[in-house]
Formats: C-alpha cells, structure tokens, sequence
C-alpha cells in the first residue's frame, strides 16, 4: 500500500483516465505496511477541504480527479463515493461523520445490563366492521375502567392494561393506514399486531391488506377471531381461509395464536391478552429506563384550552417533567403529563403512554423525539432536523420507480422487486400472478415479491404500504382518485396503470432483466510480442513490441502470457508508436505499451489484448 498523501493506481467506481502520465507518475510510490488512516467528514464535501483534510496538495487531488474521469474545480464538491475513492488512493479510510443527533444518542447509549423487560406495543389491524373498535374498547372498559372511579378513561390514542403477569400498551389508532404512516416515517414502534377477523364474515379484502402490512413490516401477527357470540360464527372457517396467507392455527399444526373471542360478551378477552404477554415473552422486549428519553410522537393536536397536546410513547429512558424535549424539528420543555387513566403523573418509563404539554406548535406522527439536557444543543438538533425537512419537501422522497431500476442496481443497492398489484377483477388478478410467477428470475439472484395484489382501485392504504416498505404499484384496469394521485406524488411513490395485461408482464420483466448481472462476453482483438523494456522515469517500465496477430487497441484488457501460464490481466496505461500516442496499432507493427499497476513484463513475454464486454441478461 502506498503512503498516505500517495495515490494508489486504480480506483474501481471512477472512469480509467484518458492520459495516464499523470496516474502513472502519482503510482510509482514504496508501499508501507501500515493500516489506511481514518477521517471523518461530511458530504458533500470541496476538493479544497478534502486535500486540507489529508494534508496532500490540492494540485495532486485535482490531477488525480482529472485522471478518473472527474474534472474538478478548487471548490467543486464531491460525493461521499467519489471522495471515498479519492481518499482510498491517498492511502486514507474516510467515515461519514456522526451528525450531532447520532452523537447525542452515542452518548447515552441503552446498557444491556440495566435494561428491563418492557410491555409489547399492540395494534388492531383487520376489516372494517370486523370489531376492532369494538375490541379495543371492551378491553379498555375490562381492564381499565373498572379500576377507576366513575369509570371515565381518557381517550389519547394509546393505553395500557395492567395484568396480573404484566402490563401490555395499546396503539389506539386502528387500521393499517395509521400503521403504515408510522412505518413510512421510520417509526417501527408496534411489536405484535392483533389482526381481527369477525368468526361470521371470515377473510375480506381488508384483512388480506392489514395481514400484507404486517408481514412486509415483519411484525409478529396474532388472530382475534371475534363475534363468536354470534349464531353464524364460524371460526373453522376462519382457520382454513387464514391458513392461504401462511397463518396456520397451532391447534392445526402451526405456529399462528388464534383467540376465540367476542367483544359483545367479553369472552376470550383474558385469554387473548394472557397470549399476547406469552407472544411478548417469545420476543424478550427489554428497555433501559435509566438514560434520557426518546421514542415516538403517536398523534398530536391542537386544543383551545391546553395548546399543543401530544401523545408519545416512551421507547428508551425515562421522560420527567421539566425536561427539554426535541420532537421532530420543535424543542419544548415537558409542563405537565398526563396518563391514559387523567392522572397527572411525573414521569413516564419504557413502553409508557401519556399525553405531554409544553410543546410551541403541534408535531407530526411518527416524528422521534429525545431528552436533551442543555438547551443550546436541543436547539442545534432541532434546527438541523429542521433543515432536513426542508430538504426532504424539496426533493421527492427516493422511493424507487421502474426508471431507477438499473441505476440502483449499478449503486449494487437493490436486489429485489416489491411489487403491490391491483385489477379490477379477481380473474385479472389471478392471470396477472400466475404470469409473473412464471417468470425465471435467474436461480433466486433477484428477489421478486408481491407485498399486497387486490381487487378495486388504487388507494391510500397502498400508497402507504409502498411508502414504507418501497414497492412500486401496479394497476390493470383500475382507478386512482386526485387525492390518493397527490399523496403518492408527496410520497414518492411510483404508480403504473396497464390496459393489457401483456404490457403490464411486459415492464416487470424488463425491470427484473435490468436487476439481473450482466455476463461478460470475451472477444480476442490481438497478441504483441515483448522484445525490449525501457524504464520511463516515474512512469514505470515500458515494453517494447511487435504486434503479431490481430490489432492491440488502447481500451483493450492486456493479459500477459509467459510459457503456458497466464500471469496477470491489466489495462493499458499508455499505447504510443515511436513518440506519438494512439489509439491502435495494427498487426507488423512495433509500438510501446505501458501497463497500469507497474507489471512485471519480461522480454519474450507474449501480451494479449481481450475485449470485454458487459451484455445484458434476459429471462427465459
């Protein structure tokens, strides 16, 4: 390796020069044993800084940019990719730099050894109509209101139920909407889903919907097969229809809860709950109540007598009154805090509901919020989430679109297609996934999976499960209101609609070809001889040759060839024929030929020039 403040000779994501005097004399250095020095910094970042930070010459930064391919400035900023690379050649290992939220968390970070067991964060997922609500609410007036005077709870988007083996914390905003709007902000914070199917309708489109949100969220899912009291119910059926979608009952073999229960008469309630702190103890849900607080805002409003009201939910720490709290871009101080019972209490531990006061203005769901003791740095990282907010309004969020395909395969960041499907009928439907399951995707190099296929028009919920899980939407034959077209465009969310259903296989074949590597095709363009060697100062040894067969072209692979054995495949630093540079040399002719990396050529060397081209693979 060379020493830093040298560059290597070969960066492998930057274009090879057009002259290589400059990369070549740059190479020629002894290289150290010792391990690549490490800088932090963030991007983008100047050509200016990036020398001052490696103590190297800005003109050596510059003629190495111009020798990959970048044409760079002074004060051109480069991209973390292209000052990594940079940097790698000056013998330097570059991090991205904490930003100072990441420092604030690294300061206090959760200690295994003090953590305790937490409660499960639950939410009701399921059909409307099947008794979420109803649920919800039953379990409420079971387990919280008979404890209080009067039996009044306070309604905050969120409660919990005190049992004799341990507490559980209930996400009172109901439906795969609000559970996926808090995904596709980056607030995973449910661990079990309860999906609820009424025992007399059994599985509807919804409840296939809430089961595709769960699964893409990987969120444990257990069944509440409700309205048993009712003298339709079926729950038999339930069991069979469930076990299409992968959830198989553990009375028949599998390893799915199902709980009878009715919201009416209160029946199975304590048994769901007692299987919900089983599901929780599989899980080993732990928190550390000793550092500052953070976790997520649930809901927020504005009221006219108390201001801003914003629920959250504690996920690490302990939050007190008092405290300064930065909620998505607004810093506070905590006034008062209420429980889900309208008691003021002072603070609130792990997995805790409550509704806090002392906020400026109201926050968004499923922005994160954390104790910040002093105050200056509070606003410092307010300010900073602030102006990222501000960037992502700009910018449309990067969700991926059909278009993006190959270029976020070229970055080697995607190797699977997530696909939400829609038709207008079920025969569409069904033709539709058994078309693209037909497809060879190649020995399983390129994951293809369908998140969520339905019947109906496009709507909100499936913008949001491709927000948060970034799937494209696919229609055939369907609608898409104004309203949902808007928040896909908010989102970022790509939505194709298809009038055949050949053009709609069509395109995600071409997409997943696109996601399949390339084969390289190899194709022999000549052979040279090496008669003499000739040591150019700084650049390296230089052969002499006769081409014998072919041509030798200067964007060809060179692989040298001693007796029977192959030693080494290098490109072409330089091609000249007597003084002058070219581009080819035909066969009879003699010219001279420097190898990138400072080759071992020897004389009688044979040195074969391959063409190798990269072709696009199809399916069959």
């Amino acid at each position: 390796k060379p020493k830093p403040g040298k560059p290597a000779s070969a960066v492998p994501t930057m274009q090879k020069p057009s002259e290589p005097d400059v990369a070549t004399e740059i190479a020629a250095a002894p290289a150290p044993a010792e391990a690549p020095k490490r800088l932090e910094m963030r991007f983008p970042i100047t050509v200016k800084d990036l020398a001052a930070k490696m103590d190297v010459k800005v003109a050596d930064l510059i003629k190495y940019l111009i020798q990959h391919g970048v044409f760079a400035s002074i004060m051109h900023p480069l991209n973390e990719a292209t000052a990594t690379d940079a940097a790698h050649a000056f013998h330097f290992e570059i991090a991205p730099q904490p930003t100072l939220e990441e420092q604030l968390l690294n300061l206090t970070p959760p200690d295994p050894a003090k953590a305790i067991p937490r409660a499960p964060i639950v939410t009701f997922m399921g059909h409307v109509d099947h008794g979420k609500t109803s649920l919800l609410d039953a379990i409420r007036q079971a387990k919280v209101a008979e404890k209080e005077a009067g039996g009044i709870t306070q309604h905050i988007g969120a409660y919990e139920v005190l049992l004799e083996k341990g507490r559980v914390t209930f996400l009172d905003t109901p439906g795969h909407e609000a559970f996926s709007a808090l995904r596709a902000r980056g607030a995973n914070v449910t661990d079990i889903v309860v999906l609820v199917v009424a025992a007399d309708d059994g599985v509807m489109p919804q409840t296939i919907e809430a089961i595709n949100h769960a699964k893409a969220a990987s969120v444990p899912i257990v069944v509440a097969v409700n309205k048993m009291d009712k003298p339709e119910a079926n729950p038999q059926k339930v069991k069979q229809q469930l076990t299409q979608y992968e959830l198989v009952a553990e009375d028949w073999g599998g390893k799915t809860i199902m709980v009878p229960v009715s919201a009416r008469s209160r029946e199975g309630i304590d048994s769901l709950l007692e299987m919900l702190l089983l599901e929780a103890e599989l899980l080993e849900l732990k928190a550390d109540p000793t550092i500052p607080a953070r976790g997520t805002v649930i809901e927020a409003k504005q009221t006219k007598d108390r201001g801003p009201v914003v629920t959250v939910l504690v996920q690490q720490g302990t939050l007190r009154i008092g405290e300064t709290v930065v909620m998505g871009h607004l810093v506070g101080r905590v006034r008062a805090m209420v429980d889900d019972r309208g008691h003021r209490i002072k603070e609130a531990g792990p997995a805790k509901p409550v509704e806090v006061l002392g906020l400026p203005e109201v926050p968004q769901a499923g922005d994160r919020f954390m104790v910040v003791t002093d105050e200056k740095l509070a606003r410092q990282l307010a300010e900073q989430r602030q102006e990222q907010r501000a960037q992502r309004a700009t910018a449309h969020p990067k969700r991926i679109t059909l278009e993006e395909l190959h270029q976020r395969i070229a970055e080697g960041k995607l190797k699977e297609l997530r696909l939400i499907l829609k038709a207008d009928v079920q025969g569409s439907l069904e033709a539709i996934v058994q078309s693209l399951q037909k497809l060879d995707t190649e020995k399983e190099e390129v994951q293809f999976r369908i998140l969520h296929a339905g019947v109906g028009d496009i709507n909100e919920s499936d913008v949001m499960l491709s927000a948060a899980s970034d799937a494209i939407i696919v229609g055939f034959h369907v609608g898409i209101e104004p309203k949902v077209q808007v928040l896909a465009a908010a989102e970022g969310v790509d939505v194709h609609i298809y009038q055949i259903i050949y053009e709609l296989v069509g395109a995600i074949k071409s997409a997943i070809e696109g996601l399949l590597e390339p084969t390289i095709e190899e194709t022999f363009i000549g052979r040279a001889e090496v008669r003499k060697l000739f040591q150019v100062s700084k650049s390296g040894m230089v052969a002499g040759c006769m081409v014998t067969k072919g041509s030798i072209r200067r964007d060809c692979v060179i692989r040298v060839i001693r007796g029977r054995d192959r030693l080494a495949q290098a490109k072409i630093a330089n091609l000249k024929r007597v003084k002058d540079d070219v581009r080819e040399v035909q066969e009879g002719v003699e010219c001279g030929i420097l190898l990138e990396g400072n080759m071992d050529v020897q004389v009688g060397d044979l040195l074969e020039a391959w063409e190798l081209k990269k072709v696009a693979r199809k399916l069959s």
